[in-house]
């Protein structure tokens, strides 16, 4: 390891005691952690985790654990307990990682954590992660943006989306962006039924990737006219990154070359 590799790893700043650090774990495969995030690990004495972090992950730290993880269906920690645990910890003068999947700040309420934190005037930082909207689909051969297919993405949670709370998908799917979805799985009936009612056609490419970037990765590729039935039948799991757009199509043509190198 080069001396220039040992300084990059070994700078930035202490993780002091009586802070909290929102980190983002990145889509899951540990090589996704950012240099900031794997020394944070080695820094905290406190780890509040989710439970979209694998235990490759949480081992990098010798650290106390609570498990906070939401999962759709199931028991899960309230919000406002979460933050609670946090600033009571840091009032301790504990050195406090709360390490949530992919980014904190994108449909992770890393931002409510923060505001929370603020306004106990406990100091944080920020430690940004790899989403699993855009980092997920590069595992998969998918690219979030391309030449010629598209001029924007995105990202739009279906939480909700059967409600009258939800998004506007007649007006998204008039933009004719790709749209990638986060915690759809449940929803997505509801999605792409108000997506074709707003004129985006049933051959639109759709894709849904089960555990991005893990070794059981697996790509589930269809149609938006035919995406959420395929996913019944198939049973796709949740959580599952869904993109449905042009960009899906470019997928066959990149993974012609991909196997020819793994081949080699």
């Amino acid at each position: 390891m080069s001396p220039e590799l040992l300084a990059l790893l070994r700078r930035g700043p202490k993780l002091l005691p009586g802070h909290v650090w929102l980190a983002g774990a990145g889509p899951g495969d540990p090589g996704c952690l950012t240099l900031d995030v794997a020394a944070a690990l080695g820094q905290c004495d406190v780890l509040v985790h989710d439970a979209l972090v694998p235990e490759e992950v949480l081992a990098l730290a010798q650290a106390e654990r609570f498990f906070v993880g939401k999962r759709g269906g199931l028991p899960s920690a309230a919000q406002d307990d979460i933050t609670a645990m946090l600033v009571t910890l840091a009032r301790r003068g504990r050195r406090v990682l709360r390490l949530k999947g992919g980014d904190p700040f994108v449909f992770g309420r890393g931002a409510e954590e923060a505001a929370a934190l603020a306004e106990a005037g406990i100091p944080f930082r920020v430690l940004p992660g790899l989403t699993a909207g855009l980092a997920g689909l590069a595992a998969a051969h998918i690219p979030a943006t391309m030449r010629d297919v598209n001029q924007a993405v995105i990202l739009a949670t279906g939480h909700g989306s059967d409600t009258a709370e939800g998004l506007d998908w007649a007006a998204l799917a008039r933009t004719g962006q790709p749209i990638v979805l986060y915690m759809a799985t449940r929803t997505l009936p509801a999605i792409t039924a108000a997506l074709l009612a707003g004129g985006l056609a049933a051959e639109t490419p759709a894709a849904i990737v089960v555990a991005a970037t893990l070794p059981e990765q697996r790509v589930l590729i269809s149609t938006l006219g035919a995406v959420a039935e395929d996913a019944r039948a198939r049973r796709v799991p949740s959580p599952a990154i869904i993109a449905i757009g042009g960009i899906v199509a470019v997928r066959e043509r990149l993974l012609a070359v991909a196997h020819q190198v793994a081949a080699q």
